[in-house]
């Protein structure tokens, strides 16, 4: 990597959308400039499908997007950039392009129209050999509403014409209609009205190379011709009215007979199916179990290069400054596409969004700059969990819900259980039928059933304990993966003792690259991609909404089965940080997470009072039991999430609390799901959040509880600003966060942020007095200030913060010496931050920090001289948390 890379000091996330267009960020540019970040982190901003929210879902990648000002306004946001010497960094989707709209998709438009002969077709990743004839060489469409036969029918599906372009319309989906469909209609146009032009051209499109075709010549040709054709036909029906008319006349006869509209769209390159037929029969690839997101094939050069042909020029040019790629393990070969992405972009900052679990650590083989900060996240977070809680929380959470919460990891594989055969069955049949082809060309493995493989594949999926491995066949397996998937092949062998378990030893030989045959290998990277969406869906989107003990700790990428970090535990990943990646992303709130670090600062205090909060719970469900449904409902298990989310992010309006609820409940595929929706249960539940928030007896009692919780909760969520801000790393604020912010999963933490008032509050904030600042605390004073000192003395002292630096921790002594965080960082900055503040009692009694030899001011406090034995009660006398500047 080259040496002279800009690499950012801070950034901060901003949400485009239809509230933050390009020439909005211009008038944010300046505020942003004196909070004190390096670069503005822009979530995808190139052509997304109509009326996205947010940009993930991507139509055209050689253009801005439209809708948000378009090349011009971009090109002014970039020069207000460059004019205010920010940097920038933008979202890069490597895995998936939008099909929600196909019209609006030429890529995907030209696969629907032409099949396999497509010159996209090597695009998308779509099983063109389905071993269901009825599927070969076709791509199921599953957007009815109904079984196909019903909707035909109805005549909600109509054959159109506009110009010399056929089309299908299906509700309000617009597709393509395939060349060789129109010569019977075109023909029987030409007899009515004696066109020898129109026959001609109906002769042109059943002389057409068939869809089929791969070869380049016969390919050229076809779209040559068609293209020839359409701009023939386009001609003809202009100058000649009565030809067009025959034609539309045929058009209405096939749309009034069921038999030939279905005769028509059954010579299309795709099947109109009803939309849950997609969970087990769908046969491509896409974005989890999103239908309408399909998965590219980035490993095709061609493909990489027409996708980020427009974003690498901006790197080179020095427009964008860094890259955050997001969802890598999607791809087949996250390693070789970062490599590419490196070689094409040697001065960009690359950060990937990679979950780790626990004790996983990022591939190191990776050239990247890190992660997007998960593990980061979750890591200091748990910092204000208190470990002497976890039994007690336990216990009353078995007796609330009536349950025994078990084994989190076992809550995952039942999960990831439920997903496999429901959600992602249609990836898990392509791979059982690749499997099966794989084991015909082994001759002691050819009598399995498939039943059989699709179960062991299953096994595998559900007992890997991380999103995926990283096989390639180039070189040896690494000792990690390796080991784990040793110890998946043997939970999943042991967990199916009715299977055959030479089946189990043979699928560990083609996991760790032992068969180099081109179906095996083809086999063992589809699993890994498969193994990533499986833990995703399992993990992220159902077990972390099922698992209700303490919530602060249910985050992506956390594991609320382990009750918090240690000091120790903490110290030594900031250490690895600073020794390994340096570079890499540091958040504590995202576009993705599950609540707003204010949100969980505020629920993990509840693992210091567990007895109060025991008293309180049962006083609120006795109370509540009038709002209770006849059948019972909400169930004890959503209630009690109620309550931790009516903590966490207090005062929270009616609507506001309603969609989260019944969000949460889909998610977690309980009683209700996105794709089963349980109409009596979710009115129930949103009947219960209502009665609740507008009840004003339990409304005080609420506010009650919560507000001695306030001043403890900022204090926490300031330690966790600070130490993010400080700690070796890029520290990025997520939009409105440097305010308080409690704010729950999207699309509610996707809202628009008031810039103006915080504008004001910056520009005040200079002329104040630590004091006047604290006496503002409600509007969020304290954590502004913070932000804005700590990215000001990260410029300041880049040395201390670089990766050259030093990050070295710092006892406390006395009493109370594991409530305090303390680091250095070089020789010039000391962070000392308290954790744990309701078991302090508001006493810290002799506990004392000894900084290193020389002076020190307080830059927060604006205390100066500080040396020696420093006593905490001393140093957070005037302000919360401590930042130490050495005086020179």
């Amino acid at each position: 990597m080259s040496a002279d890379r800009r690499l950012p000091r801070a950034t901060y996330r901003l949400q485009l959308g239809p509230e933050l267009g390009f020439d909005d960020v211009v008038t944010v540019i300046p505020y942003l400039k004196q909070l004190g970040v390096s670069h503005v982190y822009l979530s995808p901003y190139l052509q997304a499908a109509p009326g996205s929210t947010h940009g993930y879902d991507v139509v055209d990648h050689g253009r801005v997007n439209e809708e948000l000002g378009g090349a011009a306004a971009h090109s002014r946001m970039c020069e207000a950039l460059r004019h205010h010497d920010l940097g920038q960094v933008i979202d890069v989707v490597p895995n998936h392009m939008s099909i929600r709209s196909p019209k609006h998709n030429p890529w995907w438009w030209d696969v629907l129209e032409n099949g396999p002969s497509s010159l996209y077709a090597h695009c998308f990743d779509v099983d063109w050999s389905h071993p269901d004839d009825r599927m070969r060489n076709r791509v199921l469409v599953p957007i009815l509403g109904d079984q196909y036969g019903r909707v035909l029918g109805n005549g909600v599906i109509r054959l159109k014409r506009s110009g010399a372009v056929f089309t299908f319309s299906v509700y309000d989906h617009v597709l393509p209609v395939a060349p060789i469909s129109l010569a019977g209609p075109l023909g029987r146009a030409a007899v009515r009205c004696k066109s020898e032009d129109l026959s001609f051209a109906a002769d042109v499109l059943r002389a057409l190379p068939a869809p089929t075709v791969t070869d380049r010549e016969l390919r050229r040709r076809r779209h040559r011709d068609k293209a020839a054709i359409i701009r023939f036909l386009a001609q003809l029906f202009e100058q000649n009215p009565q030809v067009a008319r025959a034609v539309d006349e045929q058009l209405d006869q096939v749309n009034g007979n069921v038999d030939e509209l279905h005769d028509s769209l059954e010579r299309q390159n795709y099947r109109l199916a009803y939309w849950r037929s997609a969970a087990h029969d769908l046969d491509y690839r896409r974005f989890f179990d999103i239908n309408e997101l399909v998965a590219l094939r980035m490993e095709d050069r061609s493909v990489f290069e027409a996708t980020h042909r427009l974003v690498l020029g901006w790197t080179r040019e020095g427009i964008v400054n860094g890259l955050r790629i997001d969802h890598p393990d999607g791809l087949r070969d996250p390693e070789q596409y970062l490599e590419r992405l490196r070689r094409s972009a040697p001065r960009a900052w690359i950060v990937v969004e990679k979950i780790l679990e626990p004790g996983e650590v990022l591939p190191p083989s990776w050239p990247v700059d890190g992660t997007t900060g998960y593990d980061f996240l979750n890591c200091l977070g748990g910092l204000f969990v208190d470990p002497d809680g976890e039994e007690p929380l336990t216990s009353l959470y078995r007796e609330f819900v009536g349950d025994d919460p078990g084994d989190f990891d076992d809550l995952i594989r039942r999960k990831k259980r439920l997903v496999l055969t429901d959600l992602l069955a249609s990836d898990v049949m392509r791979l059982t039928h690749l499997l099966v082809r794989v084991c015909e060309t082994h001759l002691d493995q050819r009598d399995y059933t498939r039943a059989e493989l699709r179960q062991a594949i299953e096994e595998v999926l559900i007992w890997l304990p991380v999103y995926r491995t990283y096989v390639r066949p180039d070189r040896e397996p690494t000792e990690w993966d390796r080991e784990i998937l040793s110890t998946t092949i043997r939970l999943a062998r042991e967990a199916c003792l009715d299977l055959d378990e030479r089946l189990f030893d043979f699928l560990l030989e083609l996991l760790v690259g032992r068969h180099s045959g081109a179906a095996e290998l083809e086999w063992v990277y589809r699993l890994q991609q498969l193994s990533g969406p499986a833990m995703a869906k399992g993990l992220e989107d159902t077990a972390l909404y099922c698992f209700h003990r303490l919530v602060c700790l249910n985050e992506v990428g956390g594991h609320p089965g382990r009750f918090g970090t240690t000091i120790h535990q903490f110290h030594d990943h900031c250490a690895r940080i600073q020794e390994q990646w340096p570079a890499t992303m540091t958040a504590t709130s995202t576009h993705d997470t599950k609540r707003s670090e204010d949100v969980r600062t505020r629920i993990a205090l509840l693992s210091e009072i567990p007895e109060r909060w025991r008293e309180v719970v049962g006083r609120w469900a006795e109370h509540n039991r009038c709002h209770r449904e006849g059948d019972g409902w909400p169930d004890r298990a959503m209630e009690y999430l109620v309550y931790q989310t009516l903590v966490g992010a207090w005062p929270i309006g009616e609507e506001r609390l309603v969609g989260y609820l019944n969000k949460a409940a889909r998610e977690a595929k309980i009683h209700t799901s996105w794709t089963r929706p349980h109409a009596a249960y979710e009115e129930a539940l949103s009947a219960f959040a209502s009665r609740l928030v507008n009840d004003s007896a339990f409304a005080e009692d609420v506010e009650a509880f919560v507000t001695p919780l306030k001043r403890p909760a900022r204090a926490h969520s300031l330690a966790q600003a600070l130490i993010k801000l400080c700690a070796p790393g890029v520290p990025d604020i997520y939009q409105g966060n440097e305010l308080w912010e409690h704010s729950l999963t999207d699309p509610d933490n996707r809202r628009s942020v008031d810039f103006a008032r915080r504008r004001e509050l910056l520009h005040e904030l200079e002329s104040l007095s630590v004091k006047a600042i604290l006496a503002r605390e409600e509007e969020g004073l304290p954590k502004l200030w913070v932000t804005h000192r700590a990215l000001r003395l990260r410029a300041a002292r880049r040395a201390s913060f670089g990766a050259k630096g030093v990050y070295r921790a710092l006892d406390a002594s006395g009493k109370h010496r594991h409530r305090v965080v303390a680091f250095a960082r070089g020789a010039d900055v000391i962070v000392v931050a308290p954790r744990l503040l309701l078991g302090l009692g508001g006493h810290w009694a002799d506990t004392t920090l000894e900084l290193p030899r020389a002076s020190w001011t307080n830059v927060l406090s604006g205390r100066q001289g500080l040396s020696g034995t420093i006593a905490m009660s001393e140093l957070f006398a005037e302000f919360p948390v401590a930042l130490l500047e050495r005086e020179e």
